[in-house]
């Protein structure tokens, strides 16, 4: 917990989840500090009660809205020394505000590295990592020049997106057209990669690795876009994790020169030797979305997001290993339609000890809203055991009875 020897110092937290991702009243002394969020409709209710003041926008990205309410807070508390922002859509938002309010820590151009895909895989190349081939796709035949150095099929993305929004594959020339009359917003294109994709999660310090897990996704981000569950298992295979610890923290140097927590994605193939080999697909400068920051703080005991807000305030975050013990894993289920939507039947709950550990079903008559992201999908569900085959078994029960049944909501 933060506390002392700034006290009263004006914190603006910028805060958007329903559910409790972030324990803010434990990261921030409500009392040491003047604490004041920027939050949504739908985020208001897990705001911590002993907040000092509360603005209501309509969506934290928007930075017009955002620095307004920041402005009203300021009037009232003082300026703030601080901005908190956990969430990656408002990543550039608080970078933004920090700017303006000469706030150095984790401004724009740090940020740019993370939340610029293009200038991202530039710097992992450029310090010697395996990357795919990639390029600005400003248009399609950006797209068309890459397939003829590199062939078929690709992938066209957002170099600012998140949560698999707007990736396509392109699988022939045919494909192209697919990019007409889509709003206009850089992309990259990259070959493609059909190596299974793990993500790895923790904390880097600065210089080195601290409490980090790798975990493999079961489906892939871009099939739950399409209408397929998501779930993911956590790794315990030495002779992969040996190798890939040394590739997470070359990306982390890579990367960060300063200390991040990181959600870093791999595609995990096999070299000419029969060794694991892995290439670089993206990674984040936050927490990992989904189950990731419960599974952590649940099943290992460590908060990543007390974590992300010890180095937005400037204090180093907690290095050392995280002890192997338990394995963990979670599952998410798509709504069947698109969202805004409403529940009108599910199947549940989990047979007793044949399951998850914890779930997050909407009731019948629950209105599941058009927010993106992975906290307002069908249904969510986490996982612990022994080992990874035995949390994969549970997870592949749990997805063969659950179901959702849900009618569109007009508007």
């Amino acid at each position: 917990m933060i506390s002392g020897r700034t006290a009263r110092a004006h914190v603006v937290v910028l805060h958007r989840w329903r559910d409790r991702y972030a324990d803010y009243a434990r990261y921030l002394d409500h009392d040491a500090f003047v604490v004041t969020y920027v939050t949504t409709e739908l985020g208001r209710r897990s705001v911590p009660g002993r907040a000092a003041g509360v603005a209501r926008v309509a969506a934290t990205d928007d930075f017009t809205e955002v620095r307004a309410a920041v402005a009203g807070l300021a009037a009232r508390f003082g300026p703030p020394r601080h901005v908190v922002a956990l969430n990656e859509g408002d990543l550039e938002t608080a970078a933004a505000l920090r700017a303006e309010l000469a706030r150095g820590r984790q401004d724009s151009a740090a940020l740019a590295r993370f939340r610029d895909k293009l200038t991202m895989v530039a710097a992992v190349a450029a310090a010697g990592l395996p990357v795919s081939a990639t390029a600005d796709a400003p248009a399609a035949a950006a797209v068309a020049a890459l397939a003829a150095r590199h062939g078929w099929p690709l992938v066209v993305k957002p170099r600012r997106g998140t949560a698999s929004r707007d990736v396509l594959v392109m699988r022939s020339p045919a494909d192209l057209s697919r990019l007409d009359g889509r709003p206009p917003e850089p992309r990259l294109v990259q070959t493609y990669v059909a190596d299974p994709i793990l993500h790895v999660d923790g904390v880097w310090t600065g210089d080195a690795l601290g409490p980090w897990r790798a975990s493999r996704y079961v489906n892939t981000c871009l099939d739950f876009a399409e209408g397929v569950p998501l779930g993911s298992v956590e790794v315990d295979d030495p002779g992969l994790l040996g190798p890939l610890e040394g590739f997470t923290a070359a990306v982390g140097a890579a990367l960060g020169p300063a200390p991040w927590v990181f959600h870093l994605e791999v595609f995990a193939g096999t070299g000419p030797s029969g060794a694991p080999a892995f290439v670089f697909l993206e990674a984040g400068a936050r927490v990992g979305g989904a189950e990731i920051p419960f599974v952590w703080r649940e099943v290992h005991g460590f908060d990543l997001m007390a974590a992300a807000v010890d180095i937005q305030l400037g204090r180093p975050p907690a290095a050392g290993s995280l002890p192997y013990g338990e394995t963990a894993g979670w599952l998410l289920l798509p709504v069947p339609v698109a969202p805004p939507c409403r529940v009108v039947g599910c199947d549940g709950p989990a047979p007793a000890g044949d399951g998850p550990y914890a779930q997050v079903v909407p009731r019948v008559g629950t209105v599941i809203p058009r927010a993106g992201g992975y906290e307002h999908v069908g249904a969510r569900f986490r996982f612990r055991g022994p080992s990874s085959r035995e949390v994969e078994a549970a997870l592949a029960r749990t997805a063969a009875w659950a179901g959702l049944r849900c009618e569109p909501v007009p508007g």
